[in-house]
């Protein structure tokens, strides 16, 4: 089966269940799931596997065990990508990302130590300038309100310094094109403007060992 992007009942679908978030709904809606939002994704992955490698589409049961919004399903599809790529679909449109969201302890201490490294440090806020020229924002997550310990908080990349993970991330709003083969197009050309970042973190930063 070959992506012909997702239809209007897809992102109507979730829609609805943000509106109606119960078992109810998704029982009668499921068919609509199934081949609506489902089978195109799986299309999708076969599509971009060959230039990036396999992926999963996630649960869309939410784990409500220890959290006080007892909601059981996503309001959106999610999608990842072996190479570190990202996509979701909900009723808001489509986004991607790239990049590592969260890095273990590990993955952190060689990420900051790379940083204050005076020829790695700015090839990295080189590559992100570059990046956004083309369009593409690198976002930091789970950012600290001052210097990590051990660090002065007036280094020159202190920025970088504070972020426990790094991605690049692009938001789609809901358009005509998603119903075609050029979502796909344009989720390949933003990975792709991405590949930059996530080459910079597997390099440097490399897969946790812990």
């Amino acid at each position: 089966m070959t992506f012909r992007g997702w239809p209007s009942e897809a992102l109507e679908f979730y829609e609805g269940l943000t509106a109606d978030n119960s078992k109810t709904y998704w029982t009668t809606h499921l068919p609509v799931y199934e081949n609506q939002v489902k089978a195109p994704a799986l299309a999708l992955l076969a599509d971009l596997e060959p230039e990036f490698g396999p992926g999963k589409i996630f649960r869309p049961y939410r784990d409500v065990r220890f959290s006080n919004d007892k909601t059981p399903y996503k309001d959106h599809l999610g999608i990842w990508l072996e190479f570190g790529g990202y996509i979701q679909l909900g009723q808001d449109g489509l986004a991607a990302g790239c990049g590592m969201y969260q890095m273990a302890p590990d993955q952190l201490e060689r990420y900051r130590r790379t940083i204050v490294d005076d020829h790695l440090g700015p090839s990295l806020e080189a590559l992100i300038a570059d990046m956004g020229k083309s369009g593409v924002t690198v976002h930091g997550h789970g950012t600290l309100k001052t210097a990590p310990r051990g660090f002065p908080k007036d280094h020159p990349r202190i920025e970088l310094l504070r972020h426990k993970g790094l991605t690049t991330w692009q938001e789609w709003e809901p358009a005509p094109w998603m119903g075609t083969g050029a979502a796909r197009d344009r989720i390949i050309d933003f990975f792709r403007i991405s590949r930059p970042l996530r080459a910079w973190l597997d390099h440097h930063v490399g897969p946790s060992a812990r």
